[in-house]
C-alpha cells in the first residue's frame, strides 16, 4: 500500500493530521496518537501491519 493511500484510509476513519515533522505525519483520533512515514515509496508489511492494527483498522 502506498503511503499516501495508507494516509486517505486513516483520514477517512476520523484520525487528523496533528503536525508535520519532516516526511513523518503525526495523526490523531481521541487521544490516541500514530506517525506514519510519507517517503514517496509502498510502506513495508510489517509497519503497515502495525499501524492498522493500532489503529483498529486491522
Amino acid at each position: 500500500m502506498k503511503d499516501k493511500d495508507l494516509l486517505k484510509l486513516l483520514q477517512q476513519n476520523g484520525w487528523e493530521i496533528k503536525r508535520i515533522q519532516g516526511s513523518h505525519h503525526v495523526l490523531q483520533k481521541d487521544s490516541q496518537t500514530e506517525v506514519v512515514p510519507i517517503h514517496g515509496k509502498d510502506v513495508p508489511a510489517g509497519l503497515l501491519n502495525k499501524i492498522l492494527k493500532r489503529t483498529g483498522l486491522k
